[in-house]
């Protein structure tokens, strides 16, 4: 039988579920239950992105342990997609240890592909989108154009990844694989954004206690970009030959 997996965003806890989550759950609900009804064997997915300095930072603000603050608003979100009666087969949380052992191996591979590097990284941090920023994409005041937030100096020793090696081999897939990213208007954002030249990227955040410890690397945390996003297949048994 065809397989057909599905997934929403993992949902980040800081913040109590609202409409814009229950939009982006309900719309991946239906396309399961259409995938189920054509005969094909799904796998629906959803869950929680629970690390991070934002995270961490808004524990402090409630005087709570940051699991503490992640375990009340999953609870709210079994409770509100139960209320909703939403199908998902899944429900990946990234303090799991399965997600962890994923992760790792994730990492490992990587290093073994000698696609990591360490360097100097500095600029203007956003803690709302975990992501650093130069001046010129600052609104003014030195505030993030997506928060409209104070941003502050960053400057540390960093892991880095050598996204810049795989610009060719992204664009020859996607020549190779037309219409693989849909809708094909967005396809083709994305390919002119990796024409444009991919820039090596920081995977690593230095001192920073809420979050998977860099394999290998004693006071480096995987930045969440990397660690979060690769719930998609950690969920699926990546990193355990016995759950692949």
């Amino acid at each position: 039988m065809p397989s057909f997996y599905v997934t929403t965003p993992i949902y980040y806890v800081n913040d109590l579920p609202h409409i814009g989550h229950i939009y982006t759950t309900v719309v991946a609900d239906v396309m399961a239950r259409y995938q189920r009804l054509s005969g094909l064997n799904v796998h629906f997915l959803t869950g929680t992105d629970e690390h991070g300095q934002k995270i961490e930072r808004a524990a402090e603000e409630e005087g709570v342990e940051p699991i503490e603050l992640a375990d009340r608003v999953v609870s709210r979100y079994h409770r509100l997609w139960e209320e909703l009666g939403i199908s998902h087969d899944d429900f990946i949380r990234t303090t799991e240890a399965r997600h962890r052992i994923g992760v790792e191996e994730v990492v490992r591979r990587i290093q073994e592909a000698g696609d990591f590097y360490t360097d100097r990284h500095e600029g203007w941090y956003c803690t709302s989108c975990e992501s650093f920023y130069t001046e010129k994409e600052l609104l003014p005041g030195k505030l993030c154009e997506v928060h409209e937030a104070p941003v502050e100096w960053k400057s540390e020793d960093n892991i880095f990844f050598r996204l810049s090696r795989y610009q060719k081999p992204l664009l020859d897939w996607y020549e190779q694989n037309p219409g693989s990213v849909l809708p094909v208007s967005r396809g083709n954002e994305v390919k002119s954004f990796v024409e444009r030249g991919l820039k090596d990227l920081s995977v690593s955040r230095a001192n920073l206690a809420w979050g998977i410890p860099f394999p290998g690397h004693p006071g480096q945390t995987i930045y969440v970009w990397l660690e979060a996003l690769s719930n998609y297949i950690t969920a699926l048994g990546f990193g355990q030959p016995e759950n692949e």
